[in-house]
């Protein structure tokens, strides 16, 4: 027997910001009762809450070290560059660039409070460059 992940947990200081930046970056719907200013944010993966998601908590010290776990998005519909330059667009911020001239690597970026996370190549984009 397994266990699943039901949700992923963010610490932040403004939890309605941060999960509304992750809202437009993975397309998971905000939980209905959410507003400005609440303790506690979802995003949920299905219909019902119980499937889980993303859930964004209001912590009172800042981020101050790098992550020790990070999300890795692979885009469905775009480039990985178009990706990157789509969430550069609505507050993420670029960290580093591990991209190369022949089309692999990765970028790494920082949602509004600075949680790290990559961007990696599309499936087509691995299909037309070498590993």
């Amino acid at each position: 027997m397994a266990s699943r992940v039901r949700w992923i947990d963010f610490d932040c200081a403004d939890p309605y910001l941060v999960a509304g930046f992750w809202a437009e970056a993975t397309g998971l719907r905000r939980d209905p009762d959410d507003k400005p200013g609440d303790d506690e944010c979802a995003l949920l993966a299905g219909d019902d809450p119980i499937e889980g998601g993303m859930l964004f908590q209001r912590v009172p010290e800042g981020k101050t070290v790098k992550n020790r776990v990070h999300l890795d998005l692979q885009p469905t519909d775009r480039t990985r560059d178009e990706e990157v330059e789509r969430l550069l667009g609505f507050g993420a911020t670029l960290v580093d660039d591990h991209r190369k001239p022949d089309g692999t690597g990765w970028a790494l970026l920082a949602d509004p409070e600075g949680n790290e996370f990559c961007v990696e190549r599309s499936v087509a984009e691995r299909e037309r460059t070498p590993a």
